[in-house]
């Protein structure tokens, strides 16, 4: 991590988990373990527990984000949530794009770019996430899907607006899995990521931007992967849910 250039996030991806009483139990839990880490601590609960993890995280270092984000501001969208209602509730991140959300509500770069573009708008941050699939990775295609995914999920959003943007690595073949990229790996595709940000802005802008791992980091393998220049931070999912566990994974990167 290069925390002098650009900030280091750890952001827990709660998924569909947790009651409001068991969102508010775990976040009390987590509070005083990260009160004095020197990096962006964020919790993206569902959006049943937003409101209660708000209140709960009032007054201390931890952000609150949503799991996803409609593209439209309202209308006949039943069941979705425009990001002006996010940003009412306090809200100020926002997970766009996770490999889940592709793999079962069909969700495309093209919508992964309204929905970022939307977040932006209203003052979000979001959490782009990119990654590939094993048989992706498996025919050597890695940097031309990442690239792809970028390319796509960016496009035609200003710099200064990137500037705003985290994007996530996540290698689709380890999510949920129980596998992880070697630190060598994730380094080398977040070192692609700003590589190919470079090429559509400039160095400046690529330098910026803070890269999150997301796949399976966990409390025993986070020191290595956050030691890495390129590696900003993880997009957490189980590990989150456990509060030693995660401040485990936070105080990696205060060290990192």
């Amino acid at each position: 991590m290069k925390k002098s250039v650009r900030k280091a996030i750890i952001a827990g991806n709660w998924k569909m988990n947790k009651t409001r009483p068991e969102a508010k139990a775990l976040l009390e839990e987590i509070k005083p373990l990260v009160a004095n880490a020197d990096v962006e601590v964020v919790a993206c609960v569902p959006f049943t527990n937003l409101e209660t993890a708000i209140a709960a995280t009032e007054g201390s270092n931890i952000k609150i984000g949503a799991e996803n984000v409609h593209f439209e501001k309202s209308g006949a969208y039943t069941g979705e949530i425009s990001a002006d209602m996010l940003v009412e509730l306090g809200v100020e991140y926002v997970v766009i794009g996770h490999s889940e959300r592709r793999q079962y509500f069909a969700e495309t770069d093209e919508t992964v770019n309204k929905r970022t573009k939307a977040a932006l708008a209203a003052g979000l941050k979001p959490i782009v996430c990119v990654g590939e699939l094993l048989w992706e990775r498996e025919c050597s295609i890695t940097e031309e899907v990442i690239a792809r995914q970028i390319k796509l999920d960016l496009y035609d959003i200003p710099a200064e607006d990137v500037k705003k943007t985290v994007i996530a690595y996540e290698p689709v073949w380890a999510i949920g899995t129980g596998k992880t990229a070697t630190a060598d790996q994730a380094e080398e595709v977040c070192a692609l990521i700003r590589a190919t940000l470079a090429k559509l802005y400039d160095e400046e802008t690529a330098q910026a931007v803070t890269i999150q791992y997301g796949g399976s980091m966990n409390a025993g393998n986070c020191a290595e992967l956050l030691s890495k220049e390129n590696v900003d931070g993880g997009l957490i999912g189980g590990a989150s849910l456990k509060a030693a566990d995660f401040n485990t994974i936070v105080q990696a990167a205060v060290n990192g």
